[in-house]
């Protein structure tokens, strides 16, 4: 059992120094977990912390999910067969740069709840699936004969709010289901007054300045251990942003401030990983920016698995303080499979075609038609002619507007302009409006980030009811290609690769817009070349097989090739 004295924890009754890093299984192929664990514990870590997600494991109310990239359960087994300790991070509220924090989007159905707090609504649901996620931990606790050595409660919470009321009965939650190890919270220095509780241990997030950081802590909670529980090493990338490095002589300096005191470090990362699907969050500051689908964050692994020049000067270091293994990993095989036609192709619209509609009286957010992901087409008649102007602020993300079938607009949530002029040549006119949710916001005030249209659309000073909705969630790849005579995009594009080894190789997109790239039915995530940084998407060997695979892309704006390249190498920016 891990407990703590003074500033000192002790595992077992004996002094424990936490060395630990952050691999998030849910972004890592499970084919790859023994990898990533491996190396992380070739690097002379002893434990290994991860956050688990609620939308991943119960994606549709009462649905759930521990399967696949959601084994929670197999990914301890994996770091306690390599001898490794476990941290875990159920939180609710995960932050990551993950979608919505790692909330489903269902929750928002929710009229009137209040996120993260004693409200009664929200801590029902979060009570429902705890009944369901803490019996899973359970079993794999130290107390129990298992690796898991600690659990957060909530995450960074005093830079959210201070229901100190909710944080409480999250613990009890905790406490009633069995988690009798170690309980802690995580928060920046400045934070911890309202992120903190009596029974838990207080940690620090927090990438540089640690003496400051620690000094904090000791005038907060006088006499406490030292732990920097995320020390963030690199950062991560927006899209149209740059992609962004830290030195590895910069961490290593501050990595060894830390451990050469005795404080408790865990990286952020140790292996970022991949937002596959529509899994990327986004921040919302002054305006909107949706995270790319890379989570390399510039770690000591790099998305791919490769061991980075960071990890081999921040074993140096701990080499200085006590034994690490000698074994150090080597870069994983990378193929590069050339250039693949995307030849069958198929407009959107003419899918669409194949959807039944959902009429309601005015539009609708995603999340009260029971959508939490993809794309969202609204359609109504306008019978008015002559130039109209249209209110697009409850547009959420980036949307292509039709007047009878033709693309007048393209607008973005970020656009400083939010009222727009479109023509109506006829009497009766069909508008149609296209939109892409780029990810909901993870982190702040702005959390609450509904998705589709929000409200009715004012445009030529009324609103106008009775619209048809085709919701597109793209759960199923798998789509029949059928001839139609509709050329406009969103297009679908479909092709073979043949391989006749499977390894990690990278999608080069040059030549294509914005959109998404399915292998064999799996949704590697978006890509979004005109923005950048990342030019090129990561496909993990584990995703092919031997011989024929499916490619899917969805292009959602325009492309001047029909091929994609399969090649060795990455392109982050």
């Amino acid at each position: 059992m891990l407990t703590t004295k003074g500033k000192q924890f002790y595992l077992n009754g004996e002094p424990y120094q936490i060395l630990s890093g952050s691999i998030h299984y849910f972004r890592v192929v499970p084919e790859y977990w023994e990898d990533r664990l491996l190396k992380l514990k070739q690097l002379g870590l002893n434990t290994v912390e991860t956050y688990i997600p609620w939308n991943v494991h119960e994606p549709k109310k009462g649905q759930y999910c521990f399967e696949g990239m959601a084994d929670l359960e197999g990914f301890i087994k994996k770091a306690e067969e390599l001898g490794l300790y476990v941290i875990l991070r159920p939180a609710p509220y995960i932050c990551a740069e993950w979608e919505f924090g790692g909330f489903p989007g269902w929750l928002l159905k929710e009229p009137g709840m209040v996120l993260r707090s004693s409200d009664p609504v929200f801590f029902d649901h979060l009570t429902s699936y705890f009944d369901v996620l803490l019996p899973k931990m359970v079993p794999h606790l130290s107390s129990n004969g298992g690796p898991v050595i600690a659990v957060q409660v909530e995450n960074e919470y005093g830079a959210y709010g201070n229901d100190l009321e909710y944080l409480n009965a999250s613990a009890e939650l905790f406490k009633n289901a069995g988690i009798d190890v170690l309980l802690f919270t995580s928060d920046g220095p400045e934070f911890i007054q309202h992120g903190s509780m009596q029974d838990a241990v207080t940690t620090l997030n927090f990438g540089s300045r640690s003496g400051e950081a620690f000094a904090a802590l000791e005038t907060f909670r006088p006499n406490s251990p030292e732990m920097c529980a995320e020390f963030w090493i690199g950062w991560f990338d927006h899209w149209g942003g740059e992609h962004h490095t830290r030195e590895a002589a910069d961490v290593a300096a501050e990595y060894e401030k830390m451990i050469s005191q005795g404080a408790s470090v865990n990286f952020y990362m140790f292996h970022g990983g991949t937002n596959f699907g529509f899994m990327n969050g986004a921040n919302h500051y002054e305006f909107y920016s949706p995270t790319i689908t890379s989570y390399d964050y510039d770690a000591l692994l790099t998305e791919w698995g490769d061991p980075g020049e960071k990890y081999f000067t921040v074993k140096n270091v701990l080499s200085k303080y006590r034994e690490v293994p000698e074994e150090n990993p080597a870069p994983s095989v990378k193929k590069s499979y050339g250039q693949v036609s995307m030849n069958a192709q198929m407009s959107v619209f003419d899918y669409i075609s194949t959807l039944k509609p959902q009429n309601v009286i005015a539009p609708k957010p995603m999340e009260e038609l029971d959508q939490n992901y993809g794309y969202i087409l609204y359609k109504t008649v306008i019978t008015k002619q002559g130039d109209l102007e249209m209110d697009t602020a409850p547009i959420r993300d980036r949307a292509f507007i039709y007047i009878n079938r033709k693309l007048e607009r393209t607008i973005y949530r970020n656009d400083p302009e939010k009222t727009i002029t479109l023509s109506f040549p006829n009497e009766e006119n069909i508008l149609e409006v296209f939109v892409e949710n780029m990810g909901r916001v993870n982190y702040g005030k702005h959390l609450k980030d509904k998705k589709g249209i929000t409200e009715n659309l004012w445009i030529g000073n009324q609103y106008w009811f009775h619209w048809e909705v085709y919701p597109i969630e793209m759960d199923d790849a798998d789509l029949a290609f059928i001839k139609g005579e509709d050329e406009r995009y969103p297009r679908f594009y479909k092709g073979e690769l043949t391989a006749d080894a499977p390894a990690d190789t990278f999608i080069d997109l040059e030549g294509w817009t914005k959109g998404n790239v399915w292998v064999n039915g799996f949704n590697l995530g978006r890509y979004w070349v005109t923005e950048g940084p990342q030019q090129r998407l990561y496909v993990p060997g584990p995703l092919l097989k031997e011989g024929k695979n499916d490619i899917l892309v969805m292009e959602l704006e325009g492309n001047e090739s029909c091929s994609i390249t399969f090649t060795d190498e990455p392109k982050l920016g």
